[in-house]
């Protein structure tokens, strides 16, 4: 008995052997469990607030092309290490949102997925609803809490998980690099210019041009699956101005990568001859001139989900552009000018005579702010799919994680020498009430204040005078606003924060819960290698990637160089927690990732507070919504704008049309749409376009004679739409009171020609 049971160890034994085995050389080779997820996260598209510029009129009225949620998973095998990266179509990651969304991942999947493992980063958009951070200072001008931002961005970020999570598969991943060019230029070079001459001699330009792209490929059936990609350039591509839901130019890449893999092209593969050109056109401008407006009619919750022209059903690729150390880096690549007078602003301080409102940068396409936004994503998208198709370079290795939560509001931080100082509450200076010259802020101000006048100290005075301890640890800044000893009604801004490095490899991802200038962001990276090689035992070398995660898991605002905060531009007057909080960030990050190279496990640290209970909302909900007297909800208010003197619409023309409608907040469609472009094949409408098209505008307004919403769908004609019969679509919901169930319409425009 004994014998046979020696037998039946030894057995076990060796399979354990040879499953670990395997297991070590599957990742030695280069073969992880990979899965990519995408989810809708767009958001309440009338009345709300976007979270970027703080420009209290600017206020979504519309959709220029929906927000997701991108997420991959890898893992060494189904029991080993694994992680979560997300990447949001969103101004930056919110700690309550992290909270709540590991919340849902560990009643769904216990404690595969929790704060360690899992890393949200957002892409910086400045053209998304606000309202869903949890500190007050991020949430005064959206009039506090949004429950529809959150809960949108919540439910994307859960459900892409769920999505890669149920999608993983054995797989390779491909690491590529190179630069982007002319996609982002430094919009502080006068503070930039501060760093140490030798240290600036080892970069060969004053902002970061290098994108790292990983490419996902599925084992089995040797296809892609997605790609991510790091690069740093700001999503202020849309002016502060704007008002259309986007994804900024990181969105638009996203969108342009994910229609050229997929081969979503409209092109039409028949040519008409210059003889039978006009014959046809001129028998479908008679097929068109038939077809009449439909009318508002019913329709289903989810009727708009069958009119998606990309429907998600698990199998899309999955494009992500990530925001890498932005800090200082504006698309607005023509430069900052003058408006008056249309010269170069003030080096130092970007302003025009004094005045910070008149100093405003251009981008690519000015004055066209959706051109600008087109061409820098563009020239990211164009740079991912160099590097995606040429990578050849096989990831492998551990993968691996740690996390730490630490109070950043007075960290002791050993200098060089042993001199010690410490960080500060967060606080911010005159610079930040500037604004940049993506977004100028408040007259009266300038980057580079170090003084604040009588007047604003009073009104300051008036909220929170700061400590004297408060104002000696932030010199040479001066404290506009001490949001770290602001705490009614709730805290204004965080003090607990979250680092986290992951491994794949020899890439490694640092999770920065804010935004770091292009140094202060090289010094972290190659601290941090340094770190890794010397403590690594030979499994870390200068070969090791490291990329930097902005905007991931929290949001703390700004981290520049010690000598970058001297100069208080926008970027130092709101690194919140003094002139030492880059020194605290490589300290840090230091010891996290020396405990990876070693192997050692690190202390969690003090957990964030969940302020969820203690929210503020002064925001109205809609109240219900009837259209005129006689009229239903989807009928037509003014039909298609018909070209007068070719009587088809060609190539860059714009076709409209406006619908009676209802506030778009009462169902938001998410993975559905507003707006929907048709085409007549046969006797059978199909849908071509919708509101995730960079071509398909759908705006909202209330109309100012009746007080009625009015739904506006725009069509750009793009150069690949191809000859035939169209026609606009519009789908909406609406309450009768606020308390009334939903109710569901469409209605479509009358018929026109495209040649």
């Amino acid at each position: 008995m004994a014998r046979k049971m020696n037998q039946h160890i030894h057995f076990l034994t060796l399979i354990i052997a040879i499953v670990i085995g395997f297991v070590l050389t599957r990742s030695a080779t280069g073969q992880y469990l990979i899965g990519v997820g995408s989810y809708d996260m767009t958001g309440p598209a009338a009345g709300v607030n976007m979270m970027g510029y703080a420009n209290l009129e600017q206020n979504t009225a519309g959709i220029h092309f929906r927000l997701r949620a991108r997420t991959f998973i890898v893992a060494e095998s189904p029991q080993g290490a694994r992680f979560a990266f997300v990447n949001l179509d969103a101004g930056m990651a919110s700690q309550l949102v992290t909270i709540k969304v590991i919340e849902k991942l560990k009643s769904r999947f216990g404690n595969l997925y929790t704060e360690e493992n899992v890393a949200i980063s957002g892409i910086h958009t400045h053209a998304g609803p606000g309202g869903y951070l949890q500190y007050l200072i991020y949430s005064i001008t959206s009039l506090g809490f949004v429950q529809q931002s959150f809960d949108a961005i919540v439910n994307a970020i859960e459900q892409s998980i769920v999505q890669a999570h149920n999608n993983i598969k054995p797989g390779s991943i491909l690491i590529n690099k190179g630069d982007v060019e002319n996609a982002g230029i430094n919009r502080s070079p006068s503070a930039y210019l501060l760093n140490p001459a030798e240290e600036r001699a080892r970069y060969p330009t004053n902002v970061d041009k290098e994108m790292t792209l990983l490419k996902f490929v599925d084992e089995a059936s040797r296809k892609s699956v997605g790609a991510f990609s790091w690069y740093a350039t700001h999503g202020t591509s849309m002016s502060r101005d704007n008002k259309l839901i986007s994804g900024d130019n990181k969105g638009a890449a996203s969108r342009f990568f994910e229609d050229w893999f997929t081969s979503k092209n409209r092109t039409s593969s028949t040519t008409i001859s210059k003889s039978s050109a006009t014959t046809d056109i001129g028998k479908l401008i008679k097929k068109a001139q038939r077809i009449k407006a439909t009318g508002g009619t019913s329709c289903g919750r989810k009727t708009s989900q069958g009119f998606k022209v990309r429907k998600n059903d698990g199998s899309l690729f999955v494009g992500a552009f990530c925001q890498s150390n932005v800090g200082d880096v504006t698309p607005n690549v023509l430069g900052a000018f003058c408006i008056d007078s249309g010269k170069p602003c003030d080096f130092n301080h970007s302003s025009c005579h004094g005045n910070d409102l008149l100093c405003i940068g251009r981008g690519p396409g000015y004055p066209d702010e959706i051109l600008s936004t087109k061409i820098i994503g563009e020239r990211q998208f164009q740079k991912a799919v160099d590097l995606f198709t040429s990578a050849t370079e096989k990831l492998s290795g551990k993968i691996d994680y740690r996390h730490v939560y630490i109070n950043f509001t007075n960290i002791e931080v050993e200098l060089d020498g042993n001199n010690k100082v410490r960080t500060c509450p967060a606080a911010l200076g005159p610079g930040f009430a500037a604004g940049t010259t993506d977004g100028p802020g408040v007259f009266g101000f300038q980057q580079g204040d170090t003084e604040i006048n009588e007047l604003w100290k009073k009104l300051r005075d008036v909220l929170k005078k700061p400590s004297q301890y408060q104002e000696d640890c932030q010199k040479p800044k001066a404290v506009l606003l001490s949001s770290g000893e602001m705490f009614e009604p709730y805290a204004w801004a965080p003090a607990v924060l979250p680092i986290q490095i992951l491994r794949l490899g020899k890439l490694i991802i640092l999770s920065v819960p804010g935004e770091f200038t292009t140094m202060a962001g090289r010094r972290l990276r190659e601290a941090v290698k340094e770190t890794l090689i010397a403590n690594g035992n030979g499994e870390f070398d200068h070969e090791t990637r490291i990329v930097l995660a902005g905007l991931t898991n929290t949001y703390s605002q700004y981290i520049a160089t010690f000598e970058e905060y001297k100069h208080q531009r926008y970027e130092a007057a709101s690194t919140l927690y003094g002139p030492h909080t880059l020194s605290a960030y490589i300290q840090e990050f230091g010891k996290l990732a020396k405990s990876m190279a070693k192997g050692e496990q690190i202390p969690k640290g003090p957990s964030p507070p969940d302020l969820y209970s203690v929210q503020l909302s002064l925001l109205l909900e809609p109240f219900g919504d009837s259209p005129p007297p006689g009229k239903k909800f989807g009928d037509i208010k003014k039909d298609i704008n018909q070209p007068k003197s070719r009587g088809s619409f060609t190539k860059g023309d714009k076709a409209s049309a406006t619908f009676w409608s209802a506030n778009p907040r009462y169902d938001l469609l998410t993975e559905g749409t507003f707006a929907v472009v048709e085409m007549l094949k046969g006797k059978r409408w199909i849908p071509v376009y919708d509101d995730d098209d960079f071509s398909l505008f759908f705006k909202w307004k209330l109309d100012n004679t009746s007080l009625h919403s009015l739904a506006t769908i725009e069509w750009e004609v793009p150069k690949e739409a191809r000859p035939g019969v169209y026609r606009l679509r519009h789908f909406g919901s609406s309450k009768k009171t606020k308390d009334t169930p939903n109710e569901y319409y469409t209605g479509a425009s009358s018929a026109f020609t495209v040649s």
